[in-house]
């Protein structure tokens, strides 16, 4: 938890200090439930990365890791693989992003080979590789940047 706290003041902060969306619109019941899902998807920060993993407890994957926090803080059911993913949802322009949306990068030569979530502010939270722990990072990064495949949005209903 200790660990979590700067996270958060940060995360907090930053949304304070920038307009949570750039269009005029009121935030409704659909936003909520997508903070609250980027809050949850945070607190995992630090689970050790694990190849097939998809619990807290062993260690996640990537997809394993965005599986989870949809099932667990939604009970939304996402397939397994980042190329199932890629075909979930809705594809949504990287300026419509949104807390909660699927972002996809090409980490491994395949345009979908690793998902993330956005958290709002040019960041997502994600399970790396092997070695790493879930964390966040800025999308605006170069790696990040070169790698950007596209986004999804999961509908919540």
């Amino acid at each position: 938890m200790k660990k979590l706290m700067p996270l958060l003041a940060l995360l907090l902060c930053t949304a304070c200090a920038t307009p949570a969306y750039h269009e005029a619109r009121a935030p409704d019941a659909d936003d909520n439930a997508r903070n609250d899902l980027a809050f949850y998807a945070m607190s995992l920060a630090g689970t050790p990365y694990r190849y097939g993993g998809d619990s807290p407890r062993t260690g996640f994957d990537c997809s394993g890791f965005v599986r989870y926090v949809f099932r667990h803080s939604l009970g939304v059911r996402l397939p397994r693989t980042v190329e199932e993913m890629s075909q979930a949802g809705r594809p949504i322009a990287r300026s419509q992003l949104r807390p909660g949306d699927l972002v996809f990068y090409d980490t491994l030569r395949s345009t979908y080979s690793h998902v993330g979530i956005y958290l709002g502010d040019n960041r997502f939270v994600h399970a790396p590789s092997r070695g790493k722990a879930v964390e966040v990072v800025n999308m605006a990064s170069a790696y990040w940047q070169e790698r950007y495949s596209g986004a999804r949005r999961i509908s919540l209903q």
